[in-house]
């Protein structure tokens, strides 16, 4: 008989933590859950899934006006942000009953409270004991409000858009990363007045192809968001409206709402780390290595609290894994490498492998550029004057395709196709004798046949 309560106690029910669990308990494992806030965690409830869904309400605006080039006629539109709002949360508390009966049914008790890690094999939670062979946690991140006068007594996060009484006329932006943009794109499109205030001269991070990042700048702007680059936000204060936000260059905008999209924190507070000698890396992260392993050898960390590629697919996968070598007999690991990115920005965005950038320092000299920008035949008919970007880096030696990017209709859809190819190691010789769909957006990347530089 085992002298712990559970095998591996698992703190935090998000996707990582959850896939962890789950083949953990297929392997034979007794497996156990702390969770204080939602069961599914952040890209359930306050992520993926509930933004997903606004940028599809957001969406429809598009297609009823373009109906008219296609021969509708459909008369006066207005959306309802409560009923839309009602949907979503059915929704998500659809997705939270079936992923608590998925844990309980696999005889996996859920302990609904803060836990904190007390001894190498020890946590306390709702006022128990628990011992494990085993801890994990994957407690994920949470958004970062920075110390602004005004920002955290009158400022919201994206946690708190999913549940707003009412969409906010006019509504502020700060940051200009991928959550900022895609709710910069979801307000705009919804018929908010949208500024999007960023410190950079261009949104985005340089993780980002500097080509990509312009391009998507251009096309914000001329759907009618209100950029304010190389500026940042001095102070909030309250109104009988809303919020007054004055601007570092002293511009002052009256708003419904200020969204502080400033980044995200690991989320590691109620843990008890620094107690138990669990070594943090600088911003709050929790060291890890190869294995997901922390200084503690039996305490584990895996996703957004690592500090690592902050994307759930990621925090999925390293969750899989680590269940696979630690019961499954197993030696696998994940590949940082060719990790694909989306963002379902207006219009989106889709990315796997190096930038142009990244490419030319890790390859000077031996860098090929295959890119167009042209206006697709349905936003042609619809008299919509946005343009898509398609965009190849290849080593100009071994003719394999090094980066893929894209700024357009579905690029997030086209990407993830694309990207099997891409890991696979698959060459600029092995697109161009690929017989294209047409007529399609993706026919375009088998096509490229320009070398640009």
């Amino acid at each position: 008989m085992s002298v712990y309560d559970f095998d591996l106690f698992i703190i935090g029910s998000g996707s990582g933590g959850g896939r962890a669990g789950r083949v953990a308990a297929q392997y034979g494992q007794r497996v156990a859950y702390a969770e204080n806030r939602h069961i599914g965690g952040t890209c359930v409830n306050l992520g993926c899934v509930p933004k997903k869904l606004m940028t599809y309400a957001a969406g429809y605006a598009a297609h009823i006006a373009d109906a008219a080039g296609f021969g509708w006629s459909i008369g006066p539109s207005s959306h309802d942000w409560k009923k839309f709002i009602a949907a979503q949360d059915k929704e998500i508390e659809f997705l939270n009953t079936m992923i608590r009966e998925g844990i309980e049914s696999d005889e996996q008790p859920i302990f609904d409270g803060t836990a904190k890690i007390t001894g190498p094999n020890e946590v306390q939670v709702i006022g128990k004991t628990i011992s494990a062979q085993r801890i994990l946690i994957a407690t994920g991140a949470k958004p970062f409000i920075p110390d602004i006068p005004g920002a955290k007594e009158y400022g919201i996060t994206s946690d708190d858009v999913f549940s707003l009484p009412e969409r906010p006329q006019k509504i502020v932006i700060h940051g200009a990363g991928y959550i900022a943009l895609e709710f910069a794109g979801i307000f705009n499109q919804l018929g908010s007045e949208v500024h999007v205030v960023f410190r950079r001269e261009t949104i985005l991070n340089p993780g980002f192809d500097t080509e990509v990042r312009t391009f998507l700048q251009k096309q914000m702007e001329a759907k009618g968001i209100k950029l304010h680059p190389g500026t940042n936000v001095a102070r909030v204060e309250k109104t009988e409206c809303g919020v007054s936000v004055t601007l570092t260059d002293n511009t002052a905008i009256q708003s419904g709402a200020i969204l502080f999209a400033t980044g995200r924190v690991p989320n590691i507070e109620p843990l008890g780390l620094d107690e138990v000698g669990v070594e943090l890396a600088p911003g709050g992260a929790i060291k890890v290595d190869r294995d997901q392993q922390t200084s503690i050898p039996s305490i584990y960390a895996i996703g957004d609290v690592t500090g690592h590629i902050a994307l759930t697919p990621v925090a999925i996968a390293e969750g899989h894994a680590l269940a696979d070598r630690l019961y499954g007999g197993l030696r696998r690991y994940i590949s940082y490498e060719n990790v694909p990115h989306a963002i379902f920005s207006n219009p989106p965005v889709g990315q796997v492998g190096l930038t142009e950038e990244q490419a030319l320092e890790k390859h000077p000299g031996k860098i090929d550029v295959y890119r167009d920008d042209f206006l697709g035949m349905k936003n042609a008919l619809a008299g919509r004057d946005e343009r898509t970007l398609v965009k190849l880096i290849v080593h100009s030696e071994t003719g394999r395709v090094l980066g893929l990017h894209m700024v357009g209709q579905d690029a997030p859809e086209i990407t993830q196709g694309f990207a099997t190819a891409i890991v696979a190691g698959a060459t600029k010789a092995d697109f161009d004798r690929t017989i294209a769909i047409h007529p399609t957006i993706a026919e375009e990347f088998v096509l490229l046949r320009h070398k640009l530089r």
